[in-house]
């Protein structure tokens, strides 16, 4: 076995909704597209998004004669009796190492809660990636923000674990963790509340230890090709005959942005 271990990316937010399996499909098919092999792992097998997300993309291929790039998919879900979770933790962990050396990239979709199995996907990260909208109430999580007081933050419940993160994974000897925060399913109307969001997220990436990647846009594009399993970056392949919009051109750029984006 290879002592080589694939690149971990962990896509991660205390908070559901936040496009967090819309996000490890696209990331997943562009790192395949660029010639990596790429395995997603859905940590929130109980719900399944990605899970059935992959699914889609299987049998949309078989039924038009497709080939197209599908990673190599992994699902775990939380067990419910208590009694049982260390060995579930145990045979979970022995799973993802010996997906480490047979990859370059793996990527792994959280649950939109802490459990467990979001703890665990942690402890792999090479890269974070944290989603988040243009809510108060979604950089609430990151950083709390007195609006009466602006200049005072106070860290977040995610930023106070992901500093845990930190300490453990130095513990462990590995690299820094390489922390993104990308606004997702931006509103492409300017509004006040937007501007002070981001504002806002760029004075507390100095403060947490993250960088703000370019925003990627709420665009309906994302919501309708879930039910066939493909993506924005899927949209020029012969066989779709699809007729490329300029909303289509945007978001496969800013797919292509966040990807080289990871890269520091």
């Amino acid at each position: 076995m290879s002592d080589r271990q694939a690149h971990t990316i962990v896509i991660s937010n205390e908070k559901g909704g936040t496009g967090k399996s819309t996000l490890s499909m696209h990331l997943a098919v562009k790192l395949m597209q660029e010639g990596f092999r790429t395995a997603v792992v859905d940590m929130d097998g109980r719900q399944g998004t990605l899970s059935h997300y992959i699914d889609n993309r299987r049998r949309f291929c078989a039924d038009h004669g497709l080939q197209l790039p599908i990673p190599e998919l992994h699902t775990f879900a939380p067990v419910e009796n208590i009694a049982e979770i260390e060995n579930h933790c145990n045979e979970t962990n022995r799973k993802i190492r010996a997906l480490l050396p047979q990859f370059d990239a793996v990527l792994i979709d959280t649950p939109g809660n802490k459990n467990y199995l979001f703890e665990q996907a942690h402890q792999y990260a090479d890269t974070l990636i944290t989603p988040i909208s243009d809510s108060l109430i979604d950089l609430n999580v990151i950083s709390e923000i007195d609006c009466a007081r602006p200049d005072e933050r106070h860290a977040g419940h995610y930023a106070q674990y992901i500093w845990d993160v930190k300490k453990y994974l130095a513990s462990r000897g590995k690299p820094m963790l390489n922390w993104i925060v990308v606004g997702n399913k931006i509103s492409s109307l300017n509004s006040r509340n937007k501007n002070q969001v981001f504002d806002y997220l760029q004075k507390a990436a100095r403060t947490y230890g993250f960088r703000v990647a370019p925003s990627i846009r709420d665009r309906v594009i994302y919501k309708e090709l879930f039910l066939q399993g493909l993506t924005v970056l899927d949209m020029n392949h012969d066989a779709l005959k699809c007729r490329l919009s300029v909303s289509h051109i945007a978001a496969k750029q800013e797919i292509k942005n966040l990807a080289e984006f990871i890269c520091p």
